[in-house]
Order: C-alpha cells, then sequence, then structure tokens
C-alpha cells in the first residue's frame, strides 16, 4: 500500500517537466552544439587555407627574387607573374634600402656612389594566419650578409617576417629584399695584371598599380655602371630610409651595416646598377 502511494505521488507531481519541454531543452542543446561545432570548423578550416596558402606564395616569391635577377641586366625585357591569394597580397615597399659605396685608393675613404631600392612584400593579416611576433627565418640566401659573393649568388634576400606593430599593419610577411653580388677576376695581358672586382644590385622602383588582377610586372628599364681605378679598399654603407616606420635593420635583420672589401692594391671596381620597374595587377 505504501509503494502505490508513492508512485501515485510522482505521476501526480506538478513540479516534474513535461515531455514538450524536454524536446525543447534537447533541440536547444543540439543546436547550440552545432553552431558551435560550425563555428570552430569554419575557423580551422579557414586558418588550414591561410596556411597553405602562405607555403605557396613563398615558392612565388621565390620566382620573383630569380626573375628580378633575369630582367634587371636586359634593357626591355618584362616579366609577369600571377598568383592567387585569398586572404594576403603582394604590395611594394618603395625607397627602403640605401645602398652606398665608399673606395679608397691610399687617402682614405671617399663617396663613390648610391643606389636606393625598393622590396617586395607578400602581407597575409596576422587575424588570418600568424606563426609568432618577432618571427624571422632566412629562406634563401641562409646567412644574412647583403654582400654575397660568386657567380651563383642572389641578388635579393628572401625571408619571412612577422613583427608587429608596424605603421602599415599587422602582417606575417614573406620579402624580397635586393642586395648585392660581388665578382673578381684576374686578367693578365702583356705582363700586366689586373684585378677586376664588380658589384651588382638591382634596384626595384615603383611603377603602376592599377590592381587590375593579382600579379607582378618587372620591367628591365636600363643598367648604369660606374667605374674606378687603382683602388685598395671598398666599403658599402646600408641604411634604412624608413626605419622610422618599422622598416629597419631589425626588419630586414642583416648581419651588418657595413662591409668592407680589402681588395689588391691597384684594382678596378665596376658597380652595376640593373634598374628595374615594379608595377602590381598590371594586367587582367
Amino acid at each position: 500500500m505504501g509503494n502505490k502511494t508513492r508512485h501515485c505521488s510522482l505521476r501526480k507531481d506538478r513540479k516534474a517537466i513535461s515531455p514538450a519541454i524536454s524536446s525543447v531543452i534537447m533541440t536547444s542543446s543540439v543546436v547550440v552544439l552545432l553552431l558551435v561545432s560550425i563555428v570552430f570548423a569554419n575557423n580551422f578550416l579557414g586558418a588550414r587555407m591561410a596556411e597553405n596558402e602562405y607555403s605557396a606564395i613563398k615558392q612565388f616569391m621565390q620566382t620573383i627574387g630569380l626573375q628580378v635577377d633575369d630582367v634587371a641586366w636586359t634593357i626591355g625585357r618584362t616579366q609577369t607573374m600571377r598568383y592567387a591569394s585569398k586572404y594576403g597580397a603582394v604590395n611594394f615597399e618603395t625607397v627602403c634600402l640605401n645602398y652606398t659605396v665608399y673606395l679608397d685608393k691610399g687617402n682614405g675613404y671617399v663617396y663613390f656612389s648610391h643606389n636606393i631600392t625598393g622590396a617586395l612584400l607578400f602581407n597575409m593579416p596576422i587575424s588570418k594566419y600568424s606563426i609568432a611576433n618577432n618571427y624571422q627565418h632566412r629562406i634563401v640566401p641562409s646567412d644574412r650578409s647583403f654582400l654575397q659573393t660568386g657567380t651563383s649568388a642572389p641578388v635579393a634576400h628572401l625571408f619571412e617576417m612577422e613583427k608587429i606593430p608596424m605603421a602599415d599593419g599587422n602582417y606575417l610577411r614573406v620579402v624580397v629584399a635586393p642586395s648585392i653580388r660581388m665578382l673578381n677576376s684576374t686578367i693578365s695581358s702583356g705582363g700586366l695584371t689586373k684585378n677586376y672586382y664588380k658589384f651588382y644590385l638591382c634596384a626595384l622602383n615603383a611603377g603602376l598599380r592599377p590592381y587590375y588582377s593579382q600579379s607582378v610586372t618587372l620591367a628591365g628599364n636600363g643598367v648604369a655602371v660606374k667605374t674606378e681605378s687603382a683602388v685598395n679598399k671598398v666599403k658599402i654603407h646600408l641604411s634604412f630610409p624608413k626605419a622610422t616606420t618599422g622598416f629597419d635593420n631589425g626588419f630586414f635583420n642583416f648581419d651588418g651595416a657595413d662591409k668592407e672589401v680589402d681588395v689588391p692594391d691597384g684594382s678596378i671596381i665596376e658597380v652595376y646598377t640593373g634598374k628595374v620597374i615594379v608595377s602590381l595587377g598590371l594586367y587582367a
């Protein structure tokens, strides 16, 4: 009799949740879980897509570095390279590196020439993909010297950099920054030996920016050379005209702002500058 009373009491308990309300609560919980799962999946997928895009762009920027070398020394040569990006874009930063050459002919260093160049950057917003603040990795070449030696030496450094905050925005970047290639040779004629030291710099200058498409166009616009004989030493000083906006040596991370080359006394110095016009999105 006591058990029957308890069962009846449970059936008549007006504080119990009705089946309709229980269904609404369960349905709402499932909907919330689905929404959370969808948001997480979208964020995860977006991050992976941005990461894959960034990896592909590193190869694209390496191709640009190689093409700069090909275009710079052939007047009139034009090369257009296209890329596909959903999250980032290629930008050209003007007047950010200044290479000044000084020569010593026995009486101390004297100014000889200077060349200012811009740099190409692929900017990936850190809201889409980020590694770590102050992250930097050199891709080509492996060392940090802006003066490279040998026929196969690059004329541009390729590296990735994340530095925030900066004046132009917060980005993870892939950078193509022009550097100098040095070659030396010895020529003997009529019992005389002459030592030649040649320095090559690709000077990148801003062209059109119509942004019709995701492309970079490089155009060779002239080659200049300055020559001096009877030289004993060469010094190259690198300065950063846009250091106040963040594009300083902390950004480019070269191993020093000065390079000194102790050449044989009486050497002949030749400084070649290949002017390259950089246009973004020029061709649809």
